[in-house]
């Protein structure tokens, strides 16, 4: 039975963990720095809690016209340290997505990753490969996974400039 396996990557922001975490947390701005999910809403109240739920609406890049819901609960929520959610479909297996915040010189070393927790089915490859257009998945989430670090990187360091006080403001 094929699987997605893992894949981690992790990149330096110039921002505090907890303005990293805050932004990552809030699911909602996802879409900021995903390549794929496009909407984002909570579904339990506001979040982030271990055991909150939101509905994700993705799409690939490549094919725009393409896209499915799933619906992930947080399984970790330690401001500054920690956010992960795990994702499970039908036929498409659990997928864990974890974001890691570690105090790195004046700013932060975020790691995002993902594990197949439960692996994907051959109908799953099937409506994957062929009805998603998305043949080569594996490579597919890799390359995501460093582009959304790099757009990450953008929107935690643009949200901890203007969050921080302005010279002479004391």
């Amino acid at each position: 039975m094929q699987t997605l396996g893992r894949a981690e990557e992790s990149i330096h922001v110039d921002a505090p963990p907890q303005v990293a975490y805050d932004v990552v947390a809030d699911v909602t701005r996802t879409p900021e720095y995903s390549p794929e999910v496009d909407r984002v809403d909570w579904l339990d109240g506001d979040g982030p809690w271990v055991g909150a739920r939101f509905r994700a609406r993705n799409r690939v890049e490549a094919h725009p016209r393409v896209s499915w819901h799933n619906t992930p609960i947080v399984t970790a929520a330690e401001p500054g340290r920690e956010f992960a959610f795990a994702r499970t479909e039908p036929f498409a297996g659990t997928l864990v997505w974890r974001y890691r915040f570690e105090p790195e010189g004046t700013g932060t070393r975020i790691t995002e990753s993902w594990e197949v927790a439960r692996p994907v089915k051959r109908l799953g490859w099937f409506i994957i490969g062929t009805l998603g257009r998305d043949r080569d998945r594996m490579n597919t989430m890799r390359a995501g996974l460093h582009t959304s670090l790099q757009r990450l990187k953008q929107v935690v360091e643009a949200e901890a400039a203007s969050s921080s006080p302005a010279p002479g403001s004391d």
